[in-house]
């Protein structure tokens, strides 16, 4: 018998070899963890009644609390400590938690400025920010991660909470398209009927009255990414029964929008050097204060109040007020029209 193989057996055998190779290669080096933490999802549950509040914020810059070029770490310090007096359900973060993702010391002050959130068992739902992602992006993820295990490597991720539902995404991928934007499409597709509010959750925010002019010292403009996501959303707004509401970071400061019945905020506030913003003319809130903060989210049913608490430590003492708050409520059309289902 001729032991020769055909053109057509040896491209099998090589094909064959490839795909064992590619196997053991991505088995024993770990090449799926990459993969996995594009693609995988994560659906998280909160045994929650209402009333319930938590708190969201952003753009903290956990790092080496000496260096004071990269964020203010006496803010940063009084927000956490400020926030875990508030005893909040849980926390969302709105992105670049730690100001170089791949450095393993950075994540360690986070460690250290925030144990009292694990202390009193406060759960932390983190959007992944730029800064996040510093650095390899292999080693940033880990450290990320690591410090978030119930996200299973899952970069974006959706958690339940009473009556509301929270979709966390990362703006560093696509979010009306591609694999994630299919993912937010069809949770929106399937929202259960008991929920009145979905909270969108992401780092770059849609609207924003910042520039990348940095007129005052910083800022950055909306990308056209975060402007498709919100014509998504607010398409969507109309005829669902639960209201949307937007908490992005990102911008140094604290913002409000409304459009198309959805409201989004931006709350980057959390310790990275905060600038003023000129402020179009028709925004909900004025202001042309630096505004270091955090939002008190309080949730109720068919309504919720959101109120920014800022902090001023310009003389070294802490001045806390509340600029901005708002009430946001299920319209009775929305919620007749959930009843009906």
């Amino acid at each position: 018998m001729n032991s020769r193989r055909t053109p057509f057996a040896q491209a099998a055998v090589v094909m064959f070899r490839t795909s064992i190779l590619v196997f053991l290669c991505c088995t024993f080096m770990g090449c799926t963890s990459k993969s996995s933490a594009q693609t995988s999802t994560v659906d998280l549950q909160l045994d929650l009644k209402t009333p319930f509040r938590f708190v969201a914020y952003g753009d903290t810059r956990f790092h080496d609390p000496k260096d004071t070029e990269a964020a203010n770490p006496p803010v940063r310090v009084a927000l956490v400590q400020a926030i875990a007096d508030v005893n909040p359900a849980f926390i969302c973060f709105t992105g670049d938690i730690v100001y170089n993702g791949n450095d393993a010391d950075d994540w360690k002050v986070w460690d250290s400025e925030t144990s009292v959130f694990r202390d009193k068992k406060i759960p932390v739902y983190p959007a992944l920010g730029n800064h996040d992602l510093h650095g390899k992006e292999e080693v940033a993820l880990g450290n990320y991660f690591q410090r978030f295990p119930d996200l299973k490597n899952s970069r974006y991720y959706s958690v339940r909470a009473a009556n509301t539902l929270i979709l966390v995404i990362d703006s560093s991928l696509d979010e009306v398209s591609g694999p994630q934007g299919q993912w937010l499409a069809d949770k929106l597709d399937h929202v259960p009927a008991e929920v009145d509010f979905v909270f969108v959750m992401d780092h770059h925010p849609p609207y924003t009255s910042s520039s990348d002019e940095k007129k005052f010292g910083g800022g950055h403009s909306a990308r056209t990414t975060e402007q498709a996501l919100a014509k998504t959303l607010e398409a969507r707004q109309p005829h669902a029964s639960y209201r949307i509401v937007v908490f992005s970071g990102h911008v140094h400061n604290y913002e409000r929008h409304e459009h198309g019945g959805v409201t989004y905020f931006v709350s980057g506030g959390g310790a990275a050097h905060a600038y003023p913003i000129e402020r179009a003319a028709d925004d909900p809130f004025q202001s042309k204060e630096v505004n270091y903060h955090y939002l008190l989210v309080e949730v109720d049913q068919k309504q919720l109040k959101v109120t920014m608490n800022r902090l001023d430590l310009t003389t070294g003492k802490a001045v806390w007020t509340q600029p901005d708050s708002v009430k946001i409520t299920v319209p009775a059309a929305a919620a007749a029209q959930a009843a009906g289902r």
